[in-house]
């Protein structure tokens, strides 16, 4: 096991035993290699940064919800490429982008780089989702958290596709806003 894996891993175990401080950084330290990670892929595609934040997003909210499903006795990092991949594959589905372009490798290439480019991180998502306005919620609970394309979440919701796109863009940065200044206090 690598040193990584081992801090990583010990700061999951801590996280899960309830240590608040242990999770913030548990976060932290995989938002910074997420986002290298998904930066890495978006530039072999020609596409923007932006891009690459809200998956980072996605991830981190991903596995904040699926955490309970973490083996303690199995590596992490393993764990959470699967998640990364996940949510990449997901997105190239969404945005009709050929999975060829984008080589999906090994997990120690998620866990390779450590991006300082500030940090995601969420305790209760449920709790901080109330505070968006109400179409925001809806359409990132439909598209982000269910799983539905944009058409279908526009129908749920009520609102348009470009709605639907603009709310959860809006959306993530202001949940963004509220995970960093939670962690700060």
């Amino acid at each position: 096991m690598t040193t990584l894996e081992i801090e990583l891993k010990a700061l999951m175990l801590a996280s899960l035993d309830g240590n608040a401080a242990s999770y913030r950084s548990l976060l932290d330290q995989l938002s910074r290699r997420l986002r290298a990670y998904y930066k890495t892929k978006f530039a072999a595609l020609g596409r923007g940064t932006s891009e690459a934040e809200d998956l980072v997003q996605e991830a981190v909210l991903a596995i904040h919800i699926k955490r309970h499903t973490y083996d303690p006795r199995e590596p992490l990092t393993p764990w959470v490429h699967a998640i990364a991949r996940y949510k990449l594959i997901d997105f190239l589905r969404r945005n009709r982008a050929s999975l060829a372009d984008v080589p999906i490798d090994e997990a120690d290439e998620v866990m390779a780089d450590d991006d300082h480019t500030g940090a995601e991180s969420t305790y209760d998502i449920r709790r901080l989702m109330e505070r968006l306005p109400e179409g925001m919620q809806c359409s990132i609970q439909a598209v982000k958290l269910d799983g539905l394309s944009v058409a279908e979440a526009a129908r749920r919701c009520g609102l348009s596709e470009s709605g639907v796109k603009v709310n959860i863009h809006r959306g993530l940065k202001a949940l963004a806003a509220l995970i960093a200044r939670e962690t700060r206090t």
